[in-house]
């Protein structure tokens, strides 16, 4: 087998219970690279066009890439795919955290789930051994509960879990999958396709090394990385402020969503910064399998609003969907907000613009307190936005609308509300504007997935930090943020 991979993907049908393996080559691999290769390989191939995104054909991919499990900066990462519940199409996401790095070392590159459990039930693999367990006594409770209560079953701390919450067992069209409690495959709704299976979670335990072809090289490699992101610039940053470092810079650009998109800049930005983090509710900082950076902020708060730092803490993506976005500039009740997200599986980014949906058709009365339950739902009313995330996560009132996500929940709704829902194909808009960053705009456009920040270049970076990297690219001269010339989009 060629270096870098195991050759092998395990296969779990949950309506038979069969487990089984494919076993592939090196042409296979080299044809299909990475997480997203191996998921389109199987999606193309055996989820007919049609099929419901929620029903027994759709499969459940988790893959990984070939430094997955490798111990070097940046390897910890691993993909989720599926038909999309929310997108009506193509559906991936990835997450760090040390799940991925464990799938590797347990001798396995990839994991497809078919099929539907009768009752609810979690896979535990170690190594070889691969076995179908009762989940009943798991269903409805939080990521946290979860995670310890399987690894006490299974007798040991250092099992690593990756599963769904209440919001992908209620089906919530952009339910995430959640590794190690606090690392989220936010994008697309994949924790609502693994709630439609039965399947709570997956538990890993692994003894094995992932094959290198060159293991000096590579040693060396990742020595001369670990010892560079100590002085780089950028990864100082993400050590010492995490994503957060962006919320200030962000604003006063005009690229800080704010009211659902009505403004590029908010007033309250500097309240939910990076130092303001730093200062007043930071626990600690974690990090990703093998990743000296470390940029995964750890949060608590014992005042009004009560914070766990076991499900982390809100990076920027967060802080601007469930803070700019909904107009709240309320830092704990963010980190709150976070924490609900992560303990009920549910992707900050959708919930958030979601939210900030309903809030402006409230203001502008297409929805009224008859519709919300008696919640005055605006902008800036962090009780209101901490209701929202508890009604979409269980479905009940108007949160089982919103759970459909915003394009769904604005067709229902009707009376012009389709004007105020910010999506691409179904998927919200992430905390970047296209009217600042106008080539993501067009990204946003034309990925697979509907709006991914992830899956497109940020203009900025070839405005102020042209070099040697985008040099390579073939981009020679600086671009301003707003050109949408060929020279941008080539």
């Amino acid at each position: 087998m060629v270096a870098g991979y195991f050759g092998k993907t395990l296969r779990v049908n949950l309506s038979s219970g069969m487990i089984s393996a494919d076993e592939n080559d090196e042409n296979f691999y080299r044809s299909y690279f990475g997480g997203s290769g191996l998921i389109n390989y199987y999606l193309l191939r055996e989820v007919d066009a049609g099929v419901d995104a929620l029903g027994p054909e759709n499969k459940l991919i988790f893959a990984t890439g070939p430094i997955t499990g490798v111990p070097i900066a940046g390897s910890g990462r691993n993909s989720v795919g599926a038909k999309s519940p929310l997108n009506g199409g193509y559906g991936q996401a990835e997450a760090g955290g040390f799940w991925g790095a464990e799938l590797r070392h347990a001798g396995w590159d990839a994991i497809v789930v078919e099929g539907k459990a009768e009752n609810p039930v979690y896979i535990w693999i170690e190594d070889d051994k691969v076995e179908i367990k009762d989940a009943r006594h798991l269903w409805g409770k939080t990521t946290l509960e979860v995670q310890k209560a399987i690894q006490k079953e299974l007798g040991s701390s250092t099992i690593r879990v990756t599963q769904i919450g209440p919001a992908g067992e209620n089906q919530v069209r952009y339910a995430c999958v959640v590794n190690d409690i606090n690392h989220a495959a936010g994008r697309s709704g994949m924790g609502a396709v693994m709630g439609s299976k039965n399947l709570r979670a997956i538990a890993v335990r692994g003894h094995q090394k992932v094959e290198l072809a060159d293991e000096k090289a590579v040693t060396s490699l990742a020595k001369w990385l670990r010892d560079d992101l100590k002085t780089n610039r950028m990864a100082v940053n993400f050590s010492q402020n995490g994503t957060a470092g962006g919320v200030s810079a962000f604003s006063a650009m005009g690229n800080l969503p704010t009211n659902n998109f009505r403004y590029g800049h908010f007033d309250g930005a500097d309240k939910l910064n990076a130092q303001s983090i730093n200062e007043q509710i930071l626990v600690k900082r974690g990090g990703c399998y093998a990743c000296t950076i470390r940029c995964k902020p750890h949060v608590g708060s014992n005042s009004t609003y009560k914070v766990d730092p076991a499900y982390g803490g809100p990076e920027y993506e967060t802080l601007g969907s469930l803070g700019s976005s909904c107009g709240v500039d309320n830092l704990e009740a963010v980190a709150r907000g976070n924490q609900q997200c992560g303990a009920y599986g549910l992707d900050t980014i959708s919930t958030g613009v979601s939210i900030a949906f309903a809030m402006e058709c409230f203001e502008k009365g297409i929805i009224t307190e008859k519709d919300t339950g008696g919640i005055q739902l605006r902008f800036g009313n962090a009780d209101a936005m901490l209701e929202m995330i508890e009604l979409i996560a269980r479905r009940e009132g108007i949160g089982n609308t919103l759970a459909e996500g915003s394009a769904r929940a604005a067709a229902a709704i009707g009376k012009g509300s389709e004007e105020f829902a910010n999506h691409v194909k179904g998927q919200e808009v992430p905390m970047h504007e296209p009217r600042c960053k106008a080539g993501l705009g067009l990204g946003y456009a034309i990925s697979p997935t509907g709006a991914d920040h992830c899956h497109n270049i940020h203009d900025t970076g070839y405005e102020a930090r042209i070099g040697s990297g985008p040099k390579a690219m073939g981009i020679m001269e600086p671009l301003p943020s707003q050109d949408l010339s060929a020279a941008k989009v080539r």
